[in-house]
C-alpha cells in the first residue's frame, strides 16, 4: 500500500558481469545499504546500481555499538525484505561475524542469503579468507571482498581507524587486493583507505572497487543509507559522510542526488577522503 507502482524501475536487473563492464567503460557504480522493502523501492526508483544488506544493520537498526552481534538469521531476514522491494539493483548480503570462519560455514550462510534473494555475498579480510573466497567462487557464489577498515575487526584494530597510511601497510593492502581478486572475488570494497592508495589499488586489479572513505579514485562508492539521509545513528559521523537529504527534498530525491554525484565525480570531494 506504500509502493508507488508508477515509479517502479523499468531497468533490466544489474548482473555481476555488468559490474566489471562498468569498470571497463569508466561508469561509476552508485551503491547504498538498505534494510527493508520500503527503502529498497526508493533505492530502485532512484536508479542505484548496487544495494548492500550490511551488518551495519546492527548499529543503525538494532542500536548496537558494533556489527559483532549481528547473526546470519538477522541478515537473512533483512535480505528477504529488501529483495521484495528491488527490481533492478544488484543485491549483496554481508556475511556477519564468524559466519565465514570456515568455508563450510560460509557456504551454508551464503546459500541462505542467495535463496532469500541476494546475488552476491560480502566478506571481510584476506589471509585465511582467501580459501573461503576461492571455495565460494568455485561453487558459483559471487563474492564481494572488503579490505581496509574491516568493522568486524574493531576489537583487534582498537577502534575505527584509517588503514594503509604507512608504506608497509599500504603494500600489504595492495597485495591483499590482488590476492582476493585472484582468489575469485568479483568486487572489492575499500573502507577508510588513503585516497591515493585506493586509486592505486583500483588501477592494479581487474575487478571493480567500491569506496567508502577511500576517495574519488575507486570505480564506485557506497554509503550507509541512514548516513546519506542525515539520520542520527547514535554514533560519531565519519568525515566521508554527506547529508544528501538536506538538498534533495525527499528520500528519493536524496538518493537520486547521491547517485548523480557519484556518477559525475563530485562525490566524494577531497574533504571526504584521507591522506
Amino acid at each position: 500500500m506504500y509502493a508507488n507502482e508508477s515509479k517502479a524501475s523499468t531497468r533490466p536487473r544489474l548482473t555481476v558481469p555488468a559490474l566489471r563492464q562498468m569498470k571497463a567503460e569508466g561508469r561509476r557504480i552508485a551503491s547504498v545499504t538498505a534494510y527493508d522493502a520500503g527503502f529498497a523501492r526508493s533505492v530502485d526508483a532512484a536508479g542505484l546500481d548496487l544495494v548492500l544488506v550490511g551488518d551495519s544493520l546492527g548499529m543503525v537498526c538494532q542500536g548496537h555499538d558494533s556489527t559483532l552481534p549481528v547473526t546470519v538469521d538477522d541478515v537473512a531476514y533483512h535480505v528477504a525484505c529488501v529483495a521484495r522491494g528491488l527490481r533492478s539493483a544488484l543485491l549483496v548480503a554481508d556475511l556477519p561475524f564468524q559466519a565465514d570462519a570456515t568455508p563450510a560455514r560460509a557456504l551454508e550462510a551464503s546459500t541462505r542469503f542467495l535463496q532469500a534473494g541476494a546475488a552476491m555475498v560480502k566478506l571481510e579480510g584476506a589471509g585465511p579468507k582467501l580459501e573461503v573466497i576461492r571455495f565460494l567462487a568455485e561453487r558459483e557464489i559471487p563474492v564481494c571482498a572488503h579490505l581496509g577498515l574491516t568493522p568486524q575487526s574493531v576489537l583487534r584494530l582498537g577502534g575505527y581507524k584509517v588503514q594503509g597510511r604507512e608504506q608497509a601497510a599500504a603494500e600489504r593492502l595492495l597485495a591483499d587486493a590482488r590476492a582476493v581478486a585472484e582468489a575469485g572475488a568479483d568486487v572489492l570494497v575499500l573502507e577508510c583507505v588513503p585516497s591515493a592508495l585506493a586509486a592505486r589499488i583500483t588501477a592494479a586489479i581487474a575487478i571493480p572497487t567500491i569506496g567508502i572513505g577511500a576517495g574519488p579514485g575507486c570505480d564506485g562508492q557506497i554509503l550507509v543509507l541512514h548516513d546519506l539521509l542525515g539520520m542520527n545513528s547514535g554514533h560519531r559521523r565519519p568525515r566521508f559522510v554527506k547529508d544528501f537529504l538536506a538538498g534533495g527534498g525527499s528520500i528519493e530525491g536524496a538518493l537520486r542526488a547521491y547517485a548523480a554525484a557519484v556518477r559525475d565525480g563530485s562525490f566524494p570531494a577531497p574533504e571526504h577522503g584521507y591522506d
